[in-house]
Order: C-alpha cells, then sequence, then structure tokens
C-alpha cells in the first residue's frame, strides 16, 4: 500500500534514491521495481533487518537488479550519513511527526537532495489525526515511547518545507478508508487490537489492499480529499543550490 504517488517522482531507471524512514520498506522496493538505486534508512533495527531480508528476497526471485539495492541501514534522520547532494529523489513517509527536532530532519534531507532533486514528505492529515489524540492519550507521546509528538497543519508542513530551501509542488491526501480504523482503534484502545470490530475492519482493509475491487477504489476517491490518513507534499530544490 503506497502512500505517495510515485508518477509525480523523477524514478527510473539509474536514480538515485533515499527512503528516509522505510519502515518495512514499501516504498523502497517500488522504487527499486521501477530500476532506482535504492538507499533505505530507519531508526528502528528490527525493520532494517526485515527490509534487508526483503530486498534479498527480491533479488532471488529476480524481481529487481543487484545495481537496484545499495543498501539498508540504521541512522537518525537529523543526522544523515551521506554527503550533500546524493540523491535525485527522497521519500520520508510518515515519519517526522515522530521526531522531536523535525527542522533538524528536513534540512538534512533538503541538505543530501540533489538540485533538481524531489522530496515527498507524508505526515497525518490534521482532522483525522486531531480525532485520534482527543480519542485516547495511548495514541500519541508522551504516553507512548517513541509516538507522535505533535498534529502538522498543511501549512506547517509547508512552511518547513520551504524554511528547509524547498519548492513547494504540490499536495494531496491519501488512505480515506483508514482514518475511521484508527478512530476505532482509539474508542477501544490502540492497543485492543483484538477486539471484534477492529479486526473486522482490519480484515476489510487486509482485503481491499489486496482486491483492490472498483467499489473501494471509489469510495477512497471520494473520501481521501477529505479523510484521507496521510497528507503528502512534494518539493523541489532548486537548481540553484548546486
Amino acid at each position: 500500500m503506497l502512500t505517495v504517488q510515485f508518477d509525480r517522482l523523477p524514478i527510473g531507471p539509474g536514480t538515485m534514491f533515499l527512503d528516509a524512514g522505510a519502515g518495512f520498506g514499501r516504498h523502497a522496493f517500488e522504487a527499486a521495481r521501477r530500476g532506482a538505486h535504492v538507499v533505505a534508512l530507519d531508526y528502528a533495527q528490527e525493520e532494517v533487518v526485515v527490509t534487508r531480508a526483503t530486498f534479498a528476497a527480491m533479488f532471488e526471485a529476480g524481481e529487481i537488479r543487484e545495481n537496484n539495492f545499495i543498501g539498508v541501514l540504521r541512522g537518525d534522520a537529523t543526522r544523515l550519513p551521506f554527503p550533500d547532494n546524493s540523491f535525485d529523489c527522497i521519500i520520508t513517509s510518515e515519519v517526522l511527526e515522530h521526531i522531536q527536532d523535525d527542522v533538524a530532519a528536513l534540512h538534512e534531507l533538503s541538505r543530501v537532495l540533489k538540485p533538481g532533486g524531489v522530496l515527498a514528505a507524508t505526515v497525518p492529515s490534521w482532522f483525522p489525526e486531531k480525532i485520534n489524540w482527543m480519542l485516547s492519550d495511548e495514541y500519541h507521546a508522551p504516553h507512548v515511547v517513541g509516538g507522535h509528538v505533535r498534529i502538522y497543519s498543511g501549512t506547517e508542513l509547508k512552511a518547513k518545507l520551504r524554511a528547509a530551501g524547498l519548492n513547494v509542488l504540490g499536495q494531496h491526501r491519501s488512505h480515506g478508508l483508514h482514518s475511521p480504523y484508527w478512530w476505532l482503534r482509539c474508542a477501544v484502545g490502540p492497543a485492543n487490537e483484538d477486539h471484534r470490530m477492529v479486526k473486522a475492519y482490519k480484515k476489510f482493509l487486509e482485503w481491499d489492499i489486496i482486491s483492490s475491487p472498483t467499489l473501494t477504489r471509489v469510495l477512497e476517491k471520494m473520501l481521501a480529499p477529505v479523510l484521507g490518513k496521510s497528507f503528502i507534499v512534494y518539493s523541489k530544490k532548486p537548481s540553484g543550490n548546486a
């Protein structure tokens, strides 16, 4: 399930691509399938190990070439271990809301992005996220270690991208069907994954992702602009910043 629209990104054979805060690698895998040279970085050791193993399995299955996978490493988005102007394209998805010093992280992402390169940043949308915080203190920091530390407005995220030296290109929302799931989770307790309604909704979402029926695609298209759980902003580093 991709949050970012890859057709908006300059990704193709030979593109230097960074997934910053890759999680279990969904965006990194898609970039590799499209021929990019991929680096995936995450702070969590478990996710680094799993993503590395999945890349190995993709190579063994012939889904990607050897040069599509540069590496998966553990790292801190506020102190990226890469030289200036290293990547043509960067995605950071559902990461910035976890980082106390998000301004430092965005400046680092801008630093390692090549002039003319594109950054896609996704965060939880303001309205669905606000409801989650209102329904449960157990959903966010400081009650949850490593939890969300802020609720972004679209204006705030775009202002911080501009402050990092990037030009905003466009925006949209994704995952309209997922917001009610998280409202339900927060209402019964985020840790209560065994609740029958939570399990039923999760099963529905898994079926939707696998089957992608026309009805739910239409619903998603209608709901995403209003209830989309994720807010995505695309920005570009000016070519003059060499």
